[in-house]
This record gives C-alpha cells, structure tokens and sequence, in this order.
C-alpha cells in the first residue's frame, strides 16, 4: 500500500490520548505519528489530553497539530474531593464541550482510556458523534495498577465498552484481557496494532559505553518490564564473552535496584545504565546491538520489538503478552519465557554464537517490519472513522 490513505473528502477527527508531548512514552509517540498521517492525507486532527502536569499550556501547537489539554478530575477518597467533584467534573465537561463545539469533530478517538476516556463517553453522547475507544495495555501494564484500585475507571471502562461505536486494541492480548475482566461482549472489539516509521529519519547517537558488543534492553525500568530477569540471565552468559555487555537503557523506580543488583555480581563495569534514549540513541544502539532482549513479565505489545526488527537487529521476546503477535518464534526472532532465566539466557547465547542465525532473524525482522508500517496502521483506523461515521 502506498502511503496515502484514502481518496475522499477529510474529516474531523480529535485525538484524546491520556498523555502527549512533551511526556515521552508509547501512547504519546503513537498518538503524534496517527496524527500526522490523517494530517497528510486531508484530514482535520486536534489532540485533546490531560493537562499534566497543570503547568503546561492549555492550547498549543506542536508538530503541525493543535493541541489542547484539559484538568480532568476523577473521584478520590477524601471527603473534600468528593464533595467537590460533581462541580470539577461538569466544569471540565463544560470546556471539553466548548472545544468541540468549535472544532466539530466527526469522530471522537481515545488512546489508552484513563480520564480522558471516562469523559469521552459522555461528551461523544453530548455531541452525538461516534466514539472510538482503543486499548493499549493500560488495564495490565500501568505501573500503579490503577485499575485494580480505581472503582471509578473500571465502571468507567465498561460503559465505555458499550457505547463506543467501535473498540480496538494493539493486541489480542489486550483485546482478551477486556473481554474477561471487563465486560467487552466477545467480538465486540478489534486489533490495530501499533506501527513504526520504515524511514524514521532520526539521526543516529552513539552512545559513550566501555564496550562495543552489548546486548539491549529498553524501556521503563519498572518491575514488570523484567529488566532484572534480563540482568539474571546476563550473569549466565558473562564468564562466556569476556568482551560483551549488557545495556538497559530507560529510566524508572526499579533502576537503582538494579545497578546494585549488577555491582553486587561483580558486573558493574559490564552493565551500562544510560539513562533515558533519545530517538536518535535508540536508533544507534538498535542498529549497534548484538541482540535486542523484551523481558517483559507482561507486554501488551512492545513498540520498540518492532523497532529492533526494522533495524535488522536479531530480537528475543516474552512469550508473556502481546510481543507473541509481532515476532514468529523461529522465524523473524525468538520467543523466550524471561521467568525462566536459563532459558532466556539459552536464547541469548544462540544468537551471540550462531551468525548465520542472528543473520537470518535480522534479515526476516526487517521484511516483518513492513507489516506494521504507519502508513498500514492509519489506513485501517481511516476505514475504522468511515465505518462508524453517518
């Protein structure tokens, strides 16, 4: 498919992701890339966020795409926030409202339903346009687990479950986890993965690291990216490559546990913690690594394995989540249980000693990157707009 999206009159489409830049993360990215396609192929896109922290701009534009972003309370456990919360949330309805009666959308999108969705649904009801509720993952991987502790987001979830005009989410597993846990009616959802730029552009950082061959971890360094699991399995394969590293790149609560769990190995001068990546250090170290590692305990779907793959990077995923749905074990890269840390290590050491391996799993990689191009991904939320709107 060609890199236009379709050939008919544009829309109007608003954007109500639960965070967008200047945070950094997966909903955010994916959220600015969607944007700017419809913006190419004629359409008319403003994003409508949450405004946090509170400091930041109400209105702006960034990239091309009017932003604006909005205080949306939600109930909490304390008796002056819940005496003043019926007026907090119609005042913030109120803007939401008046922001739409400006732009007039002809479709309502949330990405990763927090606040933002919870007040979607009524405003879509409002407006009487249709509402588009897409699910990444935000039900298993938040780092709070706010769902299992917010009454008010889960009630809110399923009402939106059942009058959204359509539901999707980046993954099977994800799809699977509303259908069980809340109330989505089997079938009633669909999958759009999440996509990557072919040609991203972004110009390569290197890294300052005291070895050149290294193993790659990236992302929130958080317990349930398992990146402590990959330190295990490191710690396997060290005495045998005297030369290789192991790098984690990303930021989080679990990182100083985890420089003292590397020291405490004796692997300190192995283990390289650079911090926070920027797009251009991500796309070096990709393209430097001899291995990308996704430990995660749990994956809804993992947008940079696609990235890895697209770098030709030979890839290892948990076979915990919805990575399972991007890489064919065996073909385009491994599937690995991180929990079982001998394994994972096992996995590893493959891919560092067989070279014609690593080769033909980066080779492949690249060919199953073309499968989740941005252009593919935005196209099939384009025919999502078309189906549901009058």
């Amino acid at each position: 498919m060609n890199d236009e999206i379709c050939e008919r009159e544009g829309m109007r489409i608003a954007l109500l992701p639960s965070a967008y830049a200047p945070a950094v993360g997966g909903v955010e990215e994916l959220t600015s890339r969607l944007a700017c396609r419809l913006l190419d192929s004629g359409d008319d896109v403003e994003v409508w966020t949450i405004r946090h922290p509170p400091a930041l701009p109400e209105d702006q534009e960034l990239d091309r795409v009017r932003v604006r972003r909005f205080l949306l309370p939600m109930p909490r456990m304390s008796a002056r926030a819940l005496l003043s919360f019926p007026w907090d949330s119609r005042r913030a309805l109120a803007k939401l409202v008046a922001a739409a009666e400006e732009f007039r959308p002809d479709v309502i999108h949330v990405q990763c339903f927090s606040a933002n969705g919870a007040y979607a649904t009524p405003l879509a009801n409002h407006l009487r346009v249709p509402l588009v509720v897409t699910l990444q993952g935000e039900t298993v991987m938040d780092d709070t687990d706010i769902y299992d502790r917010s009454l008010a987001l889960r009630l809110a979830l399923r009402r939106a479950g059942r009058k959204a005009a359509a539901v999707t989410a980046c993954s099977r597993f994800v799809l699977q986890d509303a259908e069980r846990r809340f109330g989505l009616a089997p079938g009633r959802g669909r999958v759009i993965p999440n996509g990557v730029e072919l040609n991203e552009g972004a110009a390569a950082e290197p890294l300052s690291l005291p070895f050149e061959r290294f193993v790659l971890g990236v992302g929130r360094v958080v317990e349930k990216k398992g990146f402590d699991l990959l330190l295990k399995a490191f710690e396997r394969i060290a005495p045998l490559h005297p030369d290789l590293g192991l790098v984690i790149g990303g930021n989080g609560p679990a990182r100083d546990q985890l420089v003292a769990a590397a020291a405490s190995a004796g692997l300190a001068d192995r283990v390289a913690f650079p911090g926070t990546l920027s797009r251009g250090q991500v796309a070096w170290a990709l393209d430097a690594a001899a291995v990308f590692v996704l430990p995660s305990r749990v994956e809804p779907f993992g947008i940079v394995v696609i990235e890895a793959l697209r770098a030709g990077c030979p890839t290892i995923v948990s076979n915990h989540g919805g990575a399972t749905e991007i890489v064919r074990d065996g073909v385009d890269g491994i599937v690995a249980d991180p929990y079982d840390t001998g394994a994972l290590a096992t996995a590893i050491q493959s891919l560092l000693t067989d070279e014609l391996l690593a080769k033909r799993i980066g080779l492949a990689g690249r060919t199953r990157a073309v499968d989740f191009a941005w252009a593919e991904v935005a196209h099939r939320y384009r025919e999502l707009y078309s189906h549901v709107t009058p």
